[in-house]
Order: structure tokens, then C-alpha cells, then sequence
């Protein structure tokens, strides 16, 4: 009789489950197609997100230009913007899909100490991005060195996690906010002028006075040169091979590159027509005989 029971309940369990594939079999095209429309509504709702996040960072873009915000405070807010909207767009997806928020942001908050560790340095870079902003060692379109890493070039852009240099050669020069906050930076635009020293070597032969004289004709007569602020040409160096003059004036920043290039090519022309030679390096090597002695 037992027996009997048993062999019933297994036929009973094997007709359920043949029930239950059968009626999962027939509701799977509807699944399916429930599914479906959800992932295309989940893209159509992606697709107006995108549209909207670029509609606020252009009025937020809009208001901090009317403010008159400085262009690297503006980069910096727009690319924080964009990855905060982005991330609240692929939550409010991901809700729609039946993934708790709340469930995500508790897991998110348990694992914090292993998610801190793993992007401390884009926090760095942030942080750095910020004090950037904060205490403006450079501004959009200064010219800058960094000394700790020898790079230097124009700032394109003060993006969130790293800055943008164009160097003279046309090259760009990305670098972490981070490491620039922390690095000795030089500002050559900061003030908007520039000193220009050009170093020049004449022979000892030469009249001191009359080549002082010459450069600074060359100076005076040069248009990008400021003539309000002190320009003058001074004996600096009584080298091996001749006497340096330092050549000093100075140049408004956006001039100075072509005011150097174009002094140093008059520099040599009037050098020659004044008839002062400039040497190049040399030795002289005084031969002596000495007297023959007579071995033997």
C-alpha cells in the first residue's frame, strides 16, 4: 500500500512539473515581449536623458559665461555635471528593471572602504581639480611649466580629473590633477610680460663700448620691445673664448617668442655691419723646440 502512495506521488509530481514547463513554454512569448518593450522603452528613455543632460550643461555652461566664470572653472563644473547626471540616468534605468536603489546605495555604502581604495587616485585627482579651481595657480590659455615633471605648454582645458597643456611643438600634454596640484608649477603668463635675456659673446679684440652701443640700437629701434621698462646691455661674463654681453629688455607674452627670434636675427646683422666679430670656441697651441742633447 505504501508503495502504492509513493509511485502515486512521484506519477502526481511528474504531471506537475510537465504542468509547469508547459505553462512556462506558453508564457514565455510574452515574457519575451514584455521584456522586449522594456529594454526598447529602458533605450528610449536613455536616448532622451542624453539629450536632456546635454540641454542642462549647455544653460549651466550659458549662466556661468554671463557670470563671467572663469573658462576652467566652467570646464571643470560641465565635466562634474555630466558624470553625476550620467550616473542618476543609469540609476533611474536600472530602477525601471526592478533593481532597488536603495538596496544599491546600502551595498554601495557596506563596500565603501574597498571602492575608496580602488579609485583614491581619480579622488586625488578630483581633489586636486578642485584646489585648482580654488586657488587658480593657472588659469585657460596660460603658458606654464611644471618643474617636478618638466612638461610645459598652453592650458586647452581643466577637465575633472586631469589638465590639458599644448606644447610649443603642437603636442598634448595630459596630466593628472592630482600630480599638478602637488608639483612646483611656473606661471609665465600670470603677469603679461616677460623679461627676454639673450646672452651674446664678442672677441677680446672688440670695442666694449661701441657693441653696447650697437645692441642697443637694435633694442631701441625694435617695436615689440617695452621701452618704459628697463632695457639695457651689461658685460656679464669674461669667458674663455670672448666677452658676454647679456642683452636685456622686455616683451608683452603673446609677442615675446617673435620679438626674441626676430632681436637675436638683427643682433647678428648689426654685429657685422659694425665690423664686431663674434667668436666660436677655440685653443691656441704654442709649439716650442727644445735643444738636442747628445746621448752617448
Amino acid at each position: 500500500m505504501e508503495q502504492q502512495l509513493a509511485g502515486l506521488t512521484l506519477i502526481d509530481s511528474g504531471e506537475i512539473d510537465v504542468d509547469l514547463i508547459q505553462k512556462y513554454i506558453q508564457e514565455l512569448p510574452d515574457k519575451a515581449m514584455r521584456f522586449g518593450i522594456r529594454v526598447l522603452l529602458a533605450l528610449v528613455f536613455f536616448l532622451i536623458g542624453i539629450q536632456i543632460i546635454k540641454l542642462v550643461r549647455r544653460i549651466v555652461r550659458r549662466s556661468l559665461k554671463k557670470g563671467n566664470a572663469d573658462v576652467g572653472v566652467v570646464q571643470f563644473l560641465d565635466s562634474f555635471i555630466k558624470a553625476v547626471l550620467y550616473v542618476v540616468l543609469l540609476f533611474m534605468i536600472a530602477s525601471g528593471f526592478g533593481l532597488d536603489a536603495a538596496s544599491v546605495i546600502a551595498l554601495l555604502g557596506s563596500a565603501g572602504v574597498a571602492i575608496g581604495l580602488a579609485v583614491q587616485g581619480s579622488l586625488s585627482n578630483f581633489a586636486g581639480g578642485v584646489l585648482i579651481l580654488l586657488l587658480k595657480p593657472f588659469k585657460v590659455d596660460d603658458y606654464i611649466k611644471v618643474d617636478n615633471q618638466g612638461h610645459e605648454g598652453t592650458v586647452r582645458e581643466i577637465q575633472l580629473f586631469y589638465t590639458k597643456l599644448a606644447t610649443p611643438d603642437n603636442h598634448v600634454v595630459i596630466i593628472p590633477n592630482g600630480s599638478l596640484a602637488n608639483s612646483n608649477i611656473m606661471n609665465i603668463s600670470a603677469l603679461g610680460e616677460r623679461k627676454m635675456d639673450i646672452t651674446v659673446t664678442i672677441s677680446y679684440d672688440a670695442d666694449i663700448r661701441r657693441a653696447k652701443e650697437v645692441l642697443m640700437d637694435v633694442l631701441n629701434s625694435d617695436e615689440a620691445v617695452m621701452q618704459e621698462k628697463d632695457h639695457r646691455v651689461f658685460v656679464q661674463e669674461l669667458a674663455d673664448s670672448g666677452v658676454k654681453l647679456m642683452v636685456r629688455c622686455w616683451a608683452d607674452n603673446e609677442k615675446y617668442w617673435e620679438c626674441r627670434w626676430r632681436i637675436t636675427e638683427q643682433i647678428k646683422y648689426a654685429l657685422d655691419e659694425a665690423g664686431i666679430a663674434i667668436p666660436y670656441p677655440q685653443m691656441d697651441v704654442h709649439i716650442g723646440q727644445s735643444s738636442e742633447k747628445n746621448i752617448g
